[in-house]
């Protein structure tokens, strides 16, 4: 359907379209005609209210669940409300001062991001999320480990002091010398390049002949990078907080929802997927339930932040998720100054 834009609505038809969805909002339940007469500032008749509703109805804007007397928003309705209507409601003195004193204790940036994400979780009654930036680590030492004619671990120690290991596929006829001269090289000539300089300095040696390594080396050297950076690709790193959130009293009537919310939160993949995406634009996205395949069943919404480094580059994404109804007027500002708020940390 296509969407209605606001300045075609009437006035009165924009005052009811609103506190229904700020009742709604609110209470979650749906809000009647009547409720609506009883609000100061609306001169009309519930007679009135409803035809307006009906009208509201028709263009997709609300809908009349089971047999109640209400209306609540529908999903084209909340983007009408969220993009053109609502008035944001800039995080409190006391907010604005707890996010800041949890995200800035000290210690590494994971522990900030797992702060982040518990603090708007606390405040939002979301569950918090944070996509933590792919840092590819500074490499200082490399070898191989022979387990068998065909395989051999592969052990990576970090500029960081970490270290990780990977069995990879030996190819045909290496022998203990030639592991230990493939990791000899990248130890020499690789030390303080990250993973994706590492191969491209490897290439560039092997296509000018300067590469000091014969050919099956060479191919084990290369496969022995390249696990590494395909893991680090493929693997996201998303933090969740607070899904104990997402089952409260309104969702009790609802329980299959928040199981499918809870199982898609299971998927970080899909979900790392999603946040990234947030990554390409500069400000504030909002995902508003179906919008978004992955909650079409959960009817579930994303609101996502990104935050930069020193040099003003987007690392990473934060927000909150949680059912359609959520408080989007507070939520909004709150995740904007928590991702403002790691940008200051990260400069």
């Amino acid at each position: 359907m296509v969407q209605t834009p606001v300045n075609e609505l009437s006035e009165r038809a924009r005052d009811v379209f609103r506190q229904v969805v700020e009742g709604y909002l609110n209470s979650g339940a749906p809000i009647g005609s009547r409720t609506i007469s009883k609000l100061p500032g609306i001169n009309l008749s519930p007679a009135s209210i409803r035809n307006v509703m009906q009208d509201l109805e028709e263009l997709g804007l609300l809908s009349h669940p089971h047999t109640s007397a209400g209306r609540i928003p529908t999903e084209s309705g909340l983007r009408l409300f969220v993009d053109g209507m609502m008035q944001a409601a800039e995080p409190s003195q006391q907010e604005r001062a707890t996010i800041e004193s949890r995200i800035g204790r000290g210690g590494p940036i994971e522990e900030a991001l797992s702060q982040a994400t518990a603090v708007l979780s606390g405040l939002s009654a979301c569950a918090g999320i944070v996509l933590v930036p792919k840092r590819e680590p500074v490499l200082r030492q490399f070898g191989f480990v022979q387990l068998s004619p065909r395989q051999a671990l592969a052990v990576m120690v970090g500029s960081d002091g970490s270290v990780e290991n990977r069995v990879i596929g030996l190819p045909a006829g290496v022998s203990a010398t030639a592991l230990a001269e493939a990791g000899n090289y990248v130890s020499a000539r690789l030390s303080g390049l990250t993973l994706h300089e590492a191969r491209a300095r490897m290439g560039e040696e092997i296509h000018a002949g300067k590469a000091a390594l014969d050919r099956a080396s060479q191919e084990l050297v290369s496969r022995g990078l390249a696990i590494w950076s395909e893991d680090g690709a493929s693997r996201p790193i998303l933090i969740v907080r607070g899904q104990a959130n997402l089952i409260d009293q309104a969702a009790a009537a609802d329980l299959e929802r928040v199981r499918q919310l809870l199982e898609e939160l299971e998927g970080k993949e899909e979900i790392a997927r999603l946040l990234d995406s947030a990554r390409e634009g500069q400000g504030m996205k909002i995902f508003i339930g179906s919008e978004n395949k992955l909650f079409a069943l959960s009817g579930s919404s994303v609101i996502a932040a990104p935050y930069r480094d020193g040099e003003g580059k987007v690392v990473g994404v934060v927000g909150v998720i949680g059912p359609t109804r959520l408080n989007y007027a507070r939520v909004v500002p709150m995740v904007d100054f928590t991702a403002q708020a790691l940008s200051r940390l990260l400069a």
